[in-house]
């Protein structure tokens, strides 16, 4: 398998009814965190801050602007929860197609699988945290640093989120460690995408379904 092929694969089921479900659930969850964030954000304006006429008006606008550069922010981190609530629904779609000799995965529970979710968007918001500080005490190289964590966050949360569902999480981190520079290459591009406003609404999709992949060439490598 080409080294583009998961990326190239995972674009080409898009047509796919189950994909097709997962991202109307991701904009539908986007979307609701994105008006949530908006909604508190006036409502402190008018409630908490208690200002209102001109200076209210003012103030409720640059919430707003404040809330959508917020949401910006946490977007890479709620990409990765949401993708997670999502794997099982993805990944038997993926291997439906192209593993359709692969027995069931036994999967993890519902309360591990949860709590991956929820500890992988910690780890990405407490690194993304990090990289906020790099960039603004090293401009320019410290942006770099910041792709680089987010990579290894996303790539690595992702990848051994579906490893988990054949395999038990020590087994997923060591095959993780085997495939480390594939894994980090797809977390990088996934960090970029996450940037791009619409591309970034696909990263719990396409990242998901790439991993299915790379698991697939990382299990054949080791056999």
């Amino acid at each position: 398998m080409h080294l583009l092929s998961p990326l190239a694969r995972a674009v080409a089921q898009l047509d796919d009814r189950a994909f097709l479900g997962v991202l109307a659930r991701c904009l539908a969850w986007s979307a609701t965190c994105f008006v949530a964030l908006h909604v508190a954000a006036v409502w402190a304006v008018g409630h908490v801050l208690h200002w209102h006429g001109w200076l209210g008006w003012v103030a409720g606008l640059l919430a707003s602007i404040g809330a959508t550069l917020l949401a910006g922010w946490l977007f890479l981190p709620l990409a990765a929860a949401i993708g997670t609530m999502y794997t099982d629904r993805i990944a038997d779609a993926v291997e439906r197609r192209h593993y359709p000799t692969l027995p069931p995965a036994p999967g993890p529970a519902f309360a591990p699988l949860l709590w991956e979710g929820i500890t992988l968007a910690a780890r990405i918001l407490a690194l993304n945290l990090l990289a906020l500080v790099l960039i603004l005490l090293l401009p320019g190289i410290g942006l770099l640093l910041a792709w680089a964590i987010a990579a290894y966050a996303i790539g690595r949360g992702l990848f051994v989120v579906v490893a988990m569902r054949r395999m038990p999480r020590p087994a997923a981190e060591q095959l993780y460690r085997s495939a480390r520079g594939i894994i980090l290459g797809y977390g990088g591009i996934m960090a970029v995408a996450a940037y791009v406003p619409l591309l970034n609404l696909f990263i719990p999709l396409l990242g998901t379904a790439a991993m299915v992949h790379i698991l697939d060439l990382a299990l054949t490598r080791t056999r």
